[in-house]
């Protein structure tokens, strides 16, 4: 099947404006989305072609834009909101966690509430912080959430519009430096018949041992696995992060044997955290070592011109790799 090359932050768009125009009660709403295109020009051209009706340019308030989605939702529309940036989401922590998550329970079902929070996140852009947190862990410990984030332009256009399709608030979380990379992306088909927004994905075969990844740590958790030539390394793409599709880690952990889980986010209480629990606790048997986690220091985001030491690399991978099989 023939496809289309674009970049991850182009797959978005191209999933927004699809979804936009299979249904018209779609919305975007953000800061600069519209005449701007968003701060990453992620909305680029929507303005343009559906208007200020159905791409909103909202005031500096993010507890605003939450509260006016959720009011939305209730009235029968699907608006995506975009944070900025992770660390530009705290205004509208009490709006998300408070009622967002909780309004579907709180009404026994009668309500549901599909708004989609579109965030930018994690480092290596050469940003300061607030402009460079991983705050996933913060969305996974919520229920009522759904969580998920996506590694490459093919994932990025479908996982868009299921979340979109989705009567679940969902948080959809974008690795802003893999923002510009590319690969073919087939366009063909609907979103109900790609891979399903829950569904991990094994992205390469392996083993001896199985690396987890997810969002922007996908591409160097394979950047390892190639590097490591004396062994076959399974690497997992989470894609959601709540709920997690343990089948497929459980699957891959109970025939390699070990586990090393990578993140940006900082180790303590990361997600990487209730995998090596979960993992613990379902495969002990199986295990030939104990689960290894790779992450983040437990500081504030640095300057930028020390994130690369603050970002985890092949080079810290590969040492939680060594770190397993040396038991």
């Amino acid at each position: 099947m023939s496809g289309t090359e674009l970049t991850l932050g182009k797959a978005i768009n191209a999933g927004l404006r699809r979804a936009m125009e299979d249904d018209p009660k779609v919305l975007v709403m953000g800061e600069d989305v519209g005449r701007l295109g968003g701060v990453f020009r992620i909305t680029d051209g929507l303005y343009k072609d559906f208007g200020p009706d159905r791409v909103i340019d909202t005031p500096l308030a993010e507890s605003g834009i939450i509260g006016t989605a959720i009011g939305l939702a209730m009235r029968g529309y699907r608006p995506v909101c975009e944070i900025q940036f992770d660390g530009f989401f705290f205004p509208a922590a009490d709006q998300t966690f408070t009622q967002l998550a909780k309004l579907r329970a709180r009404s026994e079902g009668r309500l549901t509430l599909p708004v989609v929070i579109r965030i930018p996140y994690g480092g290596g852009i050469g940003a300061v912080e607030h402009h460079s947190e991983s705050p996933e862990a913060y969305f996974t410990h919520t229920a009522g959430l759904r969580v998920v984030t996506v590694a490459n332009p093919e994932d990025a256009y479908w996982m868009i519009q299921q979340a979109i399709a989705c009567d679940d608030p969902v948080v959809f979380l974008e690795p802003k430096r893999r923002y510009w990379d590319k690969a073919t992306v087939h366009t063909g088909g609907s979103p109900a018949a790609a891979t399903p927004m829950g569904a991990a994905r094994v992205a390469r075969a392996g083993t001896d041992l199985t690396l987890v990844a997810y969002g922007p740590m996908v591409k160097v958790a394979l950047q390892a696995a190639e590097a490591d030539t004396e062994h076959s390394i399974e690497v997992v793409d989470l894609r959601s992060l709540s709920p997690v599709d343990y089948d497929t880690v459980f699957e891959s952990v109970r025939r390699t044997g070990r586990l090393v889980v990578a993140h940006e986010a900082p180790v303590t209480s990361g997600l990487g955290a209730e995998i090596a629990a979960r993992v613990t606790e379902s495969c002990f048997y199986h295990l030939e070592a104990p689960v290894i986690r790779v992450g983040g220091f437990d500081t504030p985001y640095p300057p930028s011109r020390l994130e690369e030491h603050y970002l985890p690399d092949l080079d810290r991978i590969l040492d939680g790799v060594d770190r397993s099989f040396a038991f």
